[in-house]
């Protein structure tokens, strides 16, 4: 498997893997090997139908024959019944067997896809973002569709024209040898033009679907972060930058088009080189009477009948070989780790509430593949119920901390224990049923609003799924869609605000019932207005579990158990809010400068109530 690690213009990113060619057709065969009935039959149908091709010509010199013998017109139109008739089941045979051939190809590609996406949703997020989801997408939507464009046009007229070439070439032999050997002077020349072809386009094809992707990753991010591009007036450059990666993948599909021009002129060449001496071989071999007239045109209109498929095999080569590279990149997910895992037995339902786990972080120090260290000498325990709010300056790594904590992220050096056992022995399925992370990114699916909520737990009776929204504040608004929890929302139906998306989320945390919720600036999306609903929301939620607050907002931190105060990835302090107050430190610094106790509120009353202040704004 390669791995396309550096990517032009965007060294720091590391991109999926790519399957190597041999892993590639494994994939392959074991699709194909699962659907074995289907496959003998599109291998018959496209055998039969190239033997069928090869009755005309062969009719044709017996009628040359015939006619030069002397032969009555009864016979001639026998013959020509008989070209009739093969002509026809040809073509039935043909498409027949390129129908068949597809739907194949497509359910094969189907159950690929399938994987593909399966894998794709459990990759752990530190992956997902180094590679950037403009090439999971590219991944998902161009390659795929490239090779369903191959299966169901080129990829059966291919394969038919593989067959046909094969079948002919045994028919001149058949015919005679030395006519045989005659044909396969060409031979030479069509693989010195197919090695100087495939010498520079695999290069080029394998750098054409990485641009894509990096296109297509431009795109994502300018259209994810509309809203913020336009706020900073980055449109240009955005543009620009779409527009540069555009022209790399556009540069590229130039170059090889040129190449693939040149590539025609070698076939052609090729083509007159051995017609010419099959000619030669049959004019030779009937002045010597050792093959009849018949015989030797046979064999011009096998040869001449190559033509199409042996420009077609070539020529569409320039498909498959695109279809090969973006079938590598799929399998390519596919054979990435399966961090799932799956349990030895079926647990069994949960029936009450799981008691609060206490949790220990050690992280001696933690580095992102071989960039600059993140996290170090971190050493942290959450005891069973406590509340505890990571501050501090953005880059500090307190993302990157609750991912290891969460059990998305492996620390490179260092460990999380949940009750005494690490993560890593806990096997997915427990860890997510333990464990709960909710980001500031929340997810809205389409469907019913029922559905999403049963996401975190596909049992939950509809009085459960509303006595949860009821918990996080979301009653006023439940109560103002026509359908109540049966409402169409998110794409094509009701679209949220982020307040409401982001208590939707927190209803999703109560459904789910973890041991530990983290909650990674979790309420940061919600304006001043909702702060402090959406705060009350997150600590309604999270009562009783043991909890990170990664805290956007100070407010947050101060009715925290415990305040952990992150500086360059290293603890800087903790203690509570009156403690670190007292101790008169960084984090005290930063509260100060946002209470500001002489601010009057409308009410005439002093108002020390810091519910704006942004804990990433850290003092340096």
């Amino acid at each position: 498997m390669t791995d396309q690690s550096t990517v032009t213009g965007v060294e720091s990113r590391r991109l999926l893997p790519t399957a190597t060619g041999r892993q590639t057709w494994v994939a392959l065969r074991t699709e194909l090997a699962r659907l074995p009935g289907l496959s003998l039959l599109a291998g018959t149908l496209l055998v039969a139908a190239a033997a069928t091709g090869l009755v005309a010509p062969w009719v044709l010199g017996r009628l040359v024959d015939d006619v030069i013998a002397g032969s009555d017109t009864r016979q001639v139109v026998a013959w020509s019944g008989v070209i009739a008739g093969a002509a026809v089941l040809a073509g039935l045979l043909t498409a027949a067997g390129a129908a068949i051939a597809a739907r194949l190809g497509e359910t094969v590609l189907a159950r690929l896809r399938e994987r593909v996406l399966d894998r794709a949703l459990h990759l752990p997020s530190a992956t997902l973002e180094r590679a950037g989801t403009g090439d999971l997408v590219a991944r998902a939507g161009d390659d795929v569709a490239v090779v369903t464009n191959v299966i169901a046009t080129s990829g059966p007229a291919f394969l038919g024209a593989l067959l046909t070439i094969v079948l002919t070439g045994a028919g001149l032999f058949a015919l005679d040898w030395r006519l045989g050997i005659a044909g396969l002077v060409a031979v030479p020349a069509y693989a010195l033009a197919l090695r100087w072809y495939l010498k520079r386009s695999v290069s080029y094809y394998a750098r054409e679907r990485v641009a894509t992707g990096e296109r297509t990753q431009a795109t994502a991010e300018a259209l994810r972060g509309s809203a913020t591009v336009r706020a900073y007036r980055m449109e240009d450059a955005h543009v620009t930058r779409i527009a540069d990666r555009s022209a790399v993948a556009r540069d590229l599909s130039l170059e090889i088009f040129g190449m693939f021009t040149r590539f025609g002129l070698r076939i052609n060449r090729s083509e007159f080189v051995g017609l010419a001496a099959v000619l030669l071989a049959g004019f030779l071999l009937v002045r010597d009477d050792l093959v009849t007239v018949g015989a030797a045109t046979t064999a011009a209109l096998y040869f001449h009948r190559l033509f199409n498929p042996i420009g077609l095999l070539l020529f569409e080569s320039d498909s498959v070989l695109q279809a090969g590279a973006s079938l590598a990149r799929l399998v390519g997910v596919t054979t990435l780790p399966d961090t799932t895992g799956s349990p030895a037995s079926p647990e069994p339902a949960r029936q009450h509430r799981p008691e609060p786990a206490a949790l220990e972080v050690t992280v001696a120090r933690h580095r992102y593949d071989d960039g600059p260290v993140v996290l170090r000498d971190i050493t942290l325990r959450l005891a069973p119920g406590e509340r505890v709010a990571l501050v501090g300056a953005s880059g500090a790594g307190k993302s990157t901390l609750a991912g290891i904590i969460s059990g998305i992220i492996t620390p490179s050096h260092g460990s999380v224990r949940l009750r005494g056992v690490p993560l890593a022995h806990l096997g997915e399925h427990r860890l997510r049923r333990e464990i709960a992370l909710i980001s500031q990114e929340v997810h809205v699916f389409a469907g019913p609003l029922a559905d999403d909520l049963r996401l975190a737990n596909p049992d939950a009776t509809d009085a459960e799924l509303t006595a949860a929204l009821d918990l996080v504040g979301a009653t006023d608004w439940l109560r103002t869609l026509p359908d109540g929890l049966a409402t169409a929302v998110g794409e094509g139906g009701r679209q949220l605000t982020s307040a409401q998306a982001q208590q939707l989320a927190l209803a999703r945390l109560v459904l789910a019932d973890p041991a530990v919720a983290v909650l990674d600036e979790a309420t940061a999306e919600a304006g001043s207005a909702g702060a402090r609903d959406l705060d009350r929301a997150a600590v309604a939620a999270t009562e009783g579990r043991t909890t990170l607050v990664v805290a956007h907002r100070l407010s947050q931190a101060a009715t925290a158990d415990r305040i952990v105060v992150l500086d360059h990835g290293r603890i800087a302090e903790q203690g509570t809010h009156t403690e670190l107050l007292e101790a008169g430190g960084g984090y005290s610094q930063l509260w100060r400068s946002w209470s500001m106790p002489d601010l009057v509120a409308p009410t005439g009353r002093a108002s020390a109530e810091p519910v704006t202040a942004d804990a990433s704004r850290w003092p340096r």
